[in-house]
């Protein structure tokens, strides 16, 4: 029998996908979870998930796509969906106070973990504000534009700022401060503080 090609060999290999790939994901999200973004390693990410580590580095070339894909896909992290009650506040407090928003205690100890990369990893940085951070500023975004078309906050206001506002001063309070972040506190927020400067109230 004549060899095969290495591009050949490739072709053959079984791809990571369905029930194997979720698996891969939700190992690396608890594990992420457990130890933090720079303690985890694609190693333990396969231990956990019982696969070799060749399985992985066919379906994730680095350890931050890998991350990322996990928290993109987990249902219970990150991933509060976008909300239309009709009003800005009812909007701002159902995103984050919603499953997967910024009171959510998975959605806690996933910002945990990777929190400290952030700062010095500059590839998992990029990845995670691309793929994460952007999608939902996008959507934080609309939430004031919609607001702005019902004449509910002013003509003029900065959306690139007020977009993550509301998230960026609940993260003070749980990582910088250490204090809890639950509906009530969310709601203080939005009331005292995001409401009357976006209505210059």
């Amino acid at each position: 029998m004549g060899k095969i090609g290495s591009g050949e060999a490739c072709r053959l290999r079984p791809r990571v996908e369905g029930e194997r790939e979720a698996e891969i994901l939700d190992a690396a999200v608890d594990l992420l979870n457990q130890v933090g973004y720079d303690r985890l390693t694609m190693d333990a990410v396969a231990a956990q998930a019982k696969a070799g580590k060749a399985t992985l580095y066919r379906r994730w070339s680095t350890k931050a796509a890998l991350v990322v894909d996990a928290i993109l896909r987990s249902k219970e992290t990150l991933q509060a969906p976008e909300t239309d009650t009709g009003s800005l506040r009812g909007d701002l407090i159902a995103m984050a106070c919603g499953h997967g928003g910024l009171c959510d205690e998975r959605t806690s100890h996933t910002m945990a973990g990777v929190i400290t990369a952030l700062h010095h990893d500059p590839d998992f940085a990029e990845e995670f504000r691309t793929r994460v951070v952007q999608p939902k500023l996008e959507v934080g975004r609309r939430v004031f534009e919609r607001a702005r078309a019902r004449g509910e906050i002013t003509a003029d206001l900065d959306l690139d700022l007020f977009a993550p506002a509301l998230a960026g001063i609940v993260l003070h309070r749980s990582f910088v401060l250490g204090l809890s972040v639950d509906e009530k506190t969310v709601a203080r927020v939005v009331d005292e503080i995001i409401l009357p400067a976006a209505t210059r109230s």
